[in-house]
């Protein structure tokens, strides 16, 4: 077998919390989980190509936070001598899961009771499980490396995934859902809706010598929000997709599912009032999409291996000081959070956004820059590039025009969790992604400065277009 031969190795690893684990996804409801819908996975696909390693790991979770990124990137590299910076840790952010390492809070936000763990977004039980699993997921997907062929190609798909973002007759901005109708005449205070949509669905397969797939990682940019915000364990429509193309490829088949920037796409289309929740309709919707993008393929073995990270310094925003005043005046006289009421199924929503509000000056107070990691993956001709976060999809859409390089594949919530990444101007309109907290916390410029470092990046990779 000669060594520059590409070769490629994939596994999954169940994940699915136990009963009564808090499902994040949501600022102060408790959701202790009740029933799992469909299983929850770690899943991994590692390239090696004359001794050049790189992995993408997927997590169907809806965070994962910079240490346990870093913790699974140590062990990883460790068990399998994939350089740390060569591996990708994505979350598909689904709603109806846990997360990994809490996000909600910073850390220099005083430790919580035991039993307001869940108020920081996750558990330390079932995000040290999740992690060690992911690791094996990583080591069972490199001990699998075997001769392989990789090919990409991209689909349309519009008809699944929406701006979130109404604007309204007074110039305000309103989140159409499943439940809201606006009555027989429909929903009339929108005037339009502030953006786009991403509508490519991307695919990259791994290919054995006997013509099998082996492995694919499909790509789409939608809030996986379907079963959300039942206590329902569920990978949502990511998993609905993977598990359909898995039964039409085989168990053999590993199905990673990535994300796009979706930090203003929902499910929900605005305007049609028949509108039913279906996260499997979804999945398999793309799923039988996939299927022809995959029929497209030309594949090669020929594919050149290479990884980049950098970081993007980003300033944090200033908070206003009427704002900052409250803030601190209540965590000073409520330093833990307290129930909003006696169901105990959610802590006081003052409480909660002073204390976003106030971990948002502890941060300042250490550095008025964020680090921003921006990483790209090139497998061939394609780049897979990992941004933090919940960066609107404009965001991905400018990154993609700007590449040097097609088919450009966006993967949101990798890292860390630095909160909405909105446009400029979404700012003047305000709305939930925009309201100075811990999960709005950068400057309207910030994808601005995203946009250029991911294409300095892509362009070190690929060379300028």
């Amino acid at each position: 077998m000669s060594e520059s031969r590409l070769q490629a190795g994939a596994a999954q690893i169940d994940i699915t919390p136990p009963a009564g684990t808090h499902l994040s996804g949501d600022i102060v409801r408790h959701r202790p989980a009740r029933l799992a819908l469909d299983p929850l996975f770690a899943k991994a696909i590692v390239f090696e190509r004359e001794g050049r390693k790189l992995c993408l790991l997927a997590l169907d979770v809806t965070i994962v936070t910079a240490p346990y990124t870093a913790r699974i990137r140590e062990a990883a590299s460790r068990a399998t001598g994939i350089e740390p910076d060569a591996i990708m840790v994505h979350a598909t952010q689904t709603h109806s899961a846990p997360s990994v390492g809490g996000f909600m809070l910073d850390p220099d936000f005083p430790p919580l009771p035991a039993e307001f763990e869940w108020a920081n977004g996750a558990v330390r039980e079932y995000s040290d499980f999740a992690a060690e699993r992911a690791v094996e997921a990583i080591r069972l997907a490199n001990d699998s490396l075997r001769p392989a062929q990789v090919g990409a190609a991209s689909c349309i798909e519009g008809r699944l995934a929406f701006n979130r973002r109404a604007v309204t007759r007074e110039g305000g901005i309103l989140m159409p859902g499943p439940s809201w109708h606006g009555g027989s005449l429909g929903p009339t205070s929108i005037r339009y809706i502030e953006g786009p949509m991403d509508p490519e669905l991307g695919v990259l397969c791994v290919r054995d010598e006997a013509l099998s797939i082996r492995a694919l990682i499909a790509n789409y940019t939608c809030h996986p929000v379907h079963v959300f915000p039942k206590p329902f364990v569920s990978a949502d429509w990511p998993g609905a997709l993977a598990a359909r193309l898995q039964e039409v490829h085989g168990p053999q088949c590993v199905s990673l599912v990535v994300n796009g920037a979706c930090g203003n796409i929902n499910p929900w289309p605005p305007f049609d009032l028949d509108y039913v929740e279906d996260h499997v309709r979804m999945g398999t919707i793309l799923a039988d999409r996939a299927q022809a993008a995959i029929e497209a393929i030309q594949f090669t073995d020929d594919a050149v291996l290479d990884w980049r990270i950098a970081q993007v310094p980003i300033p944090l925003r200033e908070i206003p000081a009427e704002e900052l005043e409250h803030a601190q005046q209540v965590i000073s006289e409520r330093p833990q959070p307290t129930w909003a009421d006696e169901s105990k199924s959610g802590v006081d929503y003052d409480w909660m956004v002073a204390a976003s509000i106030y971990s948002v000056h502890l941060m300042r107070q250490r550095s008025r820059i964020f680090d921003y990691e921006v990483q790209v993956l090139r497998i061939g001709d394609t780049a897979v590039v990992g941004l933090p976060g919940e960066p609107f999809v404009e965001c991905g859409l400018r990154i993609k025009l700007a590449s040097p390089t097609y088919p450009t594949y966006i993967a949101h919530c990798t890292t860390t969790y630095v909160g909405y990444i909105p446009i400029r101007e979404a700012f003047d309109r305000g709305g939930h992604e925009v309201n100075t907290r811990y999960w709005a916390k950068l400057v309207p410029e910030a994808i601005d400065l995203i946009v250029e470092g991911a294409t300095g990046v892509l362009q070190d990779v690929f060379g300028p277009s």
